[in-house]
């Protein structure tokens, strides 16, 4: 991609948005013999059947993005896993890769992931970004920094690196990675456990930061109001979580995820303080071999469970709840990108119920991160070599 280059945006033809019935509840689940723990925790009746959406590219060439996030004048920020920030005008136009950021750990999963703006962005342009930090050795973790984005958009000033996830792992999968502030101005950090099945056990130790949701301060250090946990690290909100790359503060003020399982069994949750949600004790999905995880139990007292589950997996990355006047049907639900059903899902709520999916887009890329925009269109960034910045609105 030449950085600096004008993208012009256009208008594809608009084409079939919906999946039928037997496209993806109909599918046969890996784990069959598996049965929910209570009505419509999966399998939730199929919606908006027929809808079409009208898409814009607004620029493509991005080099594998992943997070985004909209900027007071209408442009956003973007990220790119091998290390690159840029951003991209209302027109098109991507910059050159704004200066000052760490180092990052590219391999695998890994790079430079989430970035999150201020909310009084228009008085301190501070701005955080998520990565995979190397640590040496071959080993790697999550990190978080912050820093204050140049009057002329090319460089990060006074940058800070605020969380390092411990312990370091010489893996290069399953970071997590989302952020997301509450309404007490705490940000919310998820973390992935690391995939390999020695650490994978580590995301029921609360010494560690692996396979947590986390709440800390924006500066660094545990944010007031955390559960006080005996012998836990202070950041952890909570804990027995495989893969967070879904997260999103939802219209009840309170912090939502959805997270990758295994082969079956992605997780909405929406976690609660102290509490632990059960991987890999618990879980509605298998390995990829096909054999039972642990004991291939899906429920135990101790443990939550997930508020939906899918199986075969959606492979979840990047959710918003919409708000917005452009999609009038759509208001309160869940917005989730797919990366193995190359889809945008959509959940309908009652609550904390699931009352109906759809998928949009099926089959046209993956999706990496889904937002909603300030005048109420939703954009999401397709992940690849060549990835893309699109706009959707309903078709009139």
């Amino acid at each position: 991609m030449t950085p600096t280059r004008l993208m012009v945006t256009f208008a594809l033809a608009a084409t079939p948005a919906f999946v039928t019935a037997q496209d993806f509840n109909r599918t046969p689940p890996n784990s069959p013999e598996q049965r929910p723990a209570f009505e419509a925790q999966t399998r939730a009746p199929i919606i908006d059947q027929g809808v079409e959406l009208q898409q814009e590219i607004i620029a493509d060439g991005l080099s594998s993005p992943w997070g985004m996030d909209q900027l007071p004048d209408g442009s956003w920020l973007v990220t790119e896993r091998s290390g690159s920030l840029r951003q991209v005008s209302a027109d098109g136009t991507v910059s050159a890769p704004i200066a000052g950021l760490p180092e990052v750990d590219a391999r695998g999963q890994g790079g430079l992931l989430d970035v999150l703006v201020a909310d009084d962005f228009t008085q301190n342009r501070r701005v955080w970004w998520s990565y995979a930090e190397p640590r040496g050795n071959n080993q790697n973790a999550t990190a978080v920094a912050t820093g204050v984005l140049s009057s002329d958009g090319t460089r990060m000033d006074d940058v800070q690196v605020i969380f390092q996830q411990q312990p370091a792992w010489a893996s290069t999968a399953h970071y997590g990675s989302r952020l997301v502030f509450d309404k007490q101005g705490a940000l919310y950090v998820t973390t992935g456990e690391r995939s390999q099945r020695e650490p994978r056990q580590l995301a029921q130790d609360l010494t560690t930061h692996l396979g947590k949701v986390l709440r800390i301060d924006p500066l660094g250090g545990a944010a007031p109001g955390n559960p006080s946990i005996a012998g836990a690290q202070p950041e952890i909100w909570s804990y027995g979580h495989r893969n967070i790359q879904s997260a999103a503060l939802g219209p009840d003020d309170a912090v939502w995820t959805v997270e990758h399982g295994p082969r079956g069994g992605d997780e909405l949750n929406r976690p609660e303080a102290g509490l632990n949600y059960g991987w890999p004790v618990v879980t509605y999905g298998e390995e990829y071999s096909g054999s039972p995880i642990g004991q291939g139990i899906t429920a135990e007292n101790e443990f939550e469970q997930p508020l939906y589950y899918w199986d075969p997996v959606i492979a979840p990355s990047g959710m918003a709840f919409y708000d917005g006047e452009l999609f009038s049907d759509w208001q309160g639900s869940i917005l989730i990108g797919g990366l193995a059903s190359q889809a945008l899902v959509r959940l309908e709520l009652d609550g904390t119920r699931v009352t109906g999916e759809a998928r949009y887009l099926q089959g046209q890329g993956r999706v990496r991160d889904v937002d909603v925009a300030q005048d109420g269109s939703v954009m999401i960034l397709t992940d690849s070599r060549d990835g893309t910045l699109v706009r959707l609105r309903p078709e009139s």
